[in-house]
């Protein structure tokens, strides 16, 4: 797979532009501050329907704009795929698929696969749980574009479910309702079966996920080692409640979570908020017998973080279809030895899209095609 064709109006930086792109590596050069991130986000925008860069749509359209127009050509063997997606700050978004309109923005999901790896992703280490999460669940619906109605439903029951937690625990400043309580075993019912399709699949995404990050740590961590195992990379599952080991079954872990819902009502009534569920569970990375957060050094960090990119590139390579890298501005980050080890590693991917402020940092096995950015345009390199 791999994307032939961008074209942006009104994106970020770029009024209008239009790029032709090829298989293999492409990278694009520029000093900071000219758009070469504006490229690479507009493609994943295209794949992940979000941004790695900020949490709303707003900053992605050009000031001055009402809308931004982000197109791309997806090419898969002697097929191709023309996704137009329409962002619209304020209103629902619009997405075309070979010129006809869908349903929902969401149904374009699937058609173009992407792994992007940026400095940002250090928060897959040390930030906050929440961050681990959504990497998780970001790769389930690139996996299963479905995850993104279970995701979203999901939202829907936990904000209903603790608004009437509010109210039934008299948070809203009156008496406790009994009607709101009443309503409350419905609502448990909601969550337990949408929580417990999220949480089964995210159980058996870690389990996939736990040989291609110890393999792809090891490699790139190679010879940094304290011992034979001082720092092998593990990720493991945490839920926030007692959930039985191997537990995988969707309708087992549903009636599992309305029970601990039940055990901790009188918790929930008191906090006004949901206490038990996927929204509250945690990616657990460690290093040798440490936790990666609080204890891995920047270079260790920045080599589990990778490593768990690289992860999912190999499980979304196993279900049939070569994901476009992105690799955002992170050789900087890198010295020689992980530079050249992750070029090697990404050297077969059928398109890796590589931007960089300094051509120095570019490994020479990842310079095929360059494009220079400045004052948002993009001229290629003779």
């Amino acid at each position: 797979m791999h994307v032939s064709q961008l074209a942006l109006t009104d994106f970020r930086s770029y009024p209008r532009v239009q790029l032709d792109l090829e298989p293999g590596v492409s990278a694009f050069v520029g000093p900071n501050g000219q758009g070469k991130t504006n490229l690479v986000e507009a493609i994943d925008y295209v794949a992940t329907q979000s941004s790695h860069r900020v949490s709303t749509d707003q900053p992605l359209v050009s000031e001055g704009a009402d809308q931004a127009i982000v197109r791309t050509l997806v090419s898969k063997g002697d097929r191709q795929a023309l996704i137009e997606l329409e962002i619209n700050p304020g209103r629902a978004n619009r997405a075309r698929l070979n010129r006809g309109e869908l349903a929902r923005a969401r149904d374009a999901l699937g058609i173009l696969r992407v792994v992007l790896f940026s400095p940002d992703d250090l928060a897959l280490v040390k930030g906050d749980p929440g961050e681990r999460r959504r990497f998780l669940d970001d790769l389930l619906v690139s996996r299963q574009p479905r995850f993104a109605g279970v995701r979203a439903d999901y939202d829907r029951v936990l904000k209903q479910r603790n608004s009437l937690l509010k109210t039934a625990g008299g948070r809203n400043g009156g008496r406790r309702s009994d009607s709101a309580l009443a309503t409350l075993d419905t609502w448990d019912a909601q969550l337990a079966r949408t929580g417990a399709e999220l949480l089964a699949a995210r159980l058996v995404l870690v389990d996939e996920l736990r040989p291609h990050l110890a393999r792809h740590y090891a490699e790139i961590a190679a010879g940094l080692a304290k011992s034979a195992d001082g720092n092998s990379a593990h990720v493991d599952y945490q839920a926030g409640w007692p959930l039985p080991p191997e537990t995988r079954d969707r309708a087992e872990l549903a009636t599992l979570l309305v029970q601990e819902v039940g055990r901790r009502r009188d918790d929930e009534l008191e906090r006004g908020v949901t206490l038990v569920g996927p929204h509250r569970d945690e990616l657990a990375l460690g290093l040798g017998r440490l936790p990666a957060r609080g204890y891995a050094s920047h270079g260790e960090s920045w080599s589990l973080a990778l490593s768990l990119r690289l992860a999912s590139l190999e499980l979304l390579r196993g279900d049939g279809d070569d994901p476009v890298l992105i690799l955002d501005d992170v050789f900087a980050e890198l010295d020689d030895l992980r530079r050249s080890r992750l070029a090697g590693l990404v050297a077969g991917t059928e398109q890796v899209l590589v931007t960089a402020a300094v051509p120095a940092d570019l490994p020479l096995e990842l310079v095929q095609r360059r494009y220079h950015v400045s004052g948002g345009q993009v001229f290629p390199d003779d």
